[in-house]
């Protein structure tokens, strides 16, 4: 089970190369934006000997990590947003593609069920495509972190107090794991459904998926005055266990000045995973996500090649 199961996602690796082409081509316009960033900035010389000045003499180590952290959590929501566009058009793509194209024939041919075939997909959706998007982004701060050093040590600053012993690195690539991994298995309801849309869709699959996404919810609005699917639906993305309440007092002082500390610049202290992991609306969306996959393995076990 376990070797059929890396054979398997060893192939939605070969076949869907999305899965690291996205990811790179992400951190190929980060790296570049980066770049034309410290470009532009070269050109103000006394504006930037004066930064770098009050960077190393004024600022202090927390302060700088504040900045240093803001800039990888707006890099790494890129990351973010493509990694999600992806997941959906990998999933709905996924059984729909091996019909459209035959290699279905070739595959049952194999000694793999189809219930193998599909979790396999499923763990590709929800564990390997957030894994290679939390590595790419690992890496692209390591090259713009790199990048940047050298950029200040050209400038007469010094990279090692400025950069590298100011960044939080295990605090921001914890988190982002924590938080890709999280959603992942947050959304995987969707994710689900995707797979059964897949799974049945004679052709187009992208409408099929999000037309009822949308009309239920309105049909329930006019006919039942209601409001649970849309809640359902469109309010889970918003309402995931995972995030702690922001702490105002800790942000701001007595006088509404902004104060920068570790309490306030650590991305884990933001977060409750034991929170997320007992919360009933995390297991019920794995229930829902496990009989959506049921219904993609049945409807592909028993279904002809078109």
């Amino acid at each position: 089970m376990i070797r059929h199961q890396l054979a398997l996602i060893k192939r939605e690796i070969w076949e869907h190369r999305s899965i690291f082409v996205t990811p790179l081509a992400i951190a190929s316009i980060v790296t570049l934006g980066s770049l034309a960033a410290l470009i532009f900035a070269s050109g103000f010389a006394e504006e930037l000997h004066m930064a770098i000045f009050g960077a190393t003499n004024i600022v202090g180590d927390s302060g700088r990590t504040a900045v240093l952290t803001g800039h990888f959590v707006g890099t790494s929501w890129l990351f973010l947003v493509a990694l999600a566009i992806l997941t959906v058009f990998y999933s709905l793509d996924s059984l729909y593609a091996e019909r459209k194209d035959k290699s279905i024939l070739f595959w049952r041919s194999l000694p793999v069920t189809d219930a193998e075939t599909v979790i396999s997909k499923l763990i590709t959706a929800v564990v390997v495509i957030p894994i290679v998007a939390v590595i790419t982004i690992v890496a692209t701060h390591i090259v713009n972190l790199i990048v940047t050093s050298i950029w200040v040590s050209a400038k007469g600053g010094d990279a090692f107090l400025l950069i590298w012993g100011s960044v939080a690195l295990l605090d921001n690539w914890l988190a982002v794991l924590i938080v890709v991994l999280a959603t992942a298995i947050w959304m995987s309801p969707f994710i689900g459904w995707f797979l059964l849309v897949s799974a049945f869709a004679k052709r187009s699959p992208l409408p099929m998926a999000f037309l009822p996404l949308v009309l239920i919810p309105l049909l329930e609005g006019i006919f039942l005055h209601s409001r649970f699917f849309a809640t359902a639906v469109f309010g889970r993305g918003t309402s995931m266990p995972l995030f702690h309440g922001i702490n105002m007092d800790a942000i701001f002082d007595k006088s509404y000045q902004l104060q920068v500390n570790e309490e306030v610049i650590s991305l884990l202290l933001y977060l409750d995973v034991g929170q997320f992991v007992l919360s009933p609306a995390t297991w019920a969306g794995v229930v829902v996500c496990g009989l959506l996959t049921t219904g993609a393995i049945y409807i592909r076990r028993y279904r002809g090649e078109s």
